[in-house]
């Protein structure tokens, strides 16, 4: 199941307090980016982001994203918008550390 255009646009408006946000169809799905970097997707109307050090302490739950891909956690709080914005900046800066 792809995910829809609405839900798309609704995860979009909750991220509407980070600045530099991109979203990049991709097979139905969306791939989303902040500050270039890429953080996580919308896959089957789910908001995922990668798994790092800094996020694990938000005890989401992991899932995969679509057959034979890494783990992803699922943020299921999409509602709060300013816990979005930190458990992004905090994926970023730690996905920005590894480089």
């Amino acid at each position: 199941m792809a995910t829809s255009k609405d839900y798309k646009d609704f995860i979009l408006e909750q991220l509407d307090l980070l600045d530099n946000i991109n979203c990049r169809a991709m097979m139905g799905e969306y791939l989303l980016y902040y500050n270039s970097i890429l953080f996580g997707g919308i896959y089957d109307n789910r908001l995922l982001v990668k798994i790092v050090d800094s996020n694990k302490k938000y005890n989401m739950q992991e899932q995969i994203p679509y057959e034979s891909a890494k783990l992803m956690y699922l943020v299921d709080d999409i509602d709060n918008k300013e816990k979005l914005k930190e458990i992004i900046m905090e994926t970023c800066k730690d996905l920005t550390s590894k480089k």
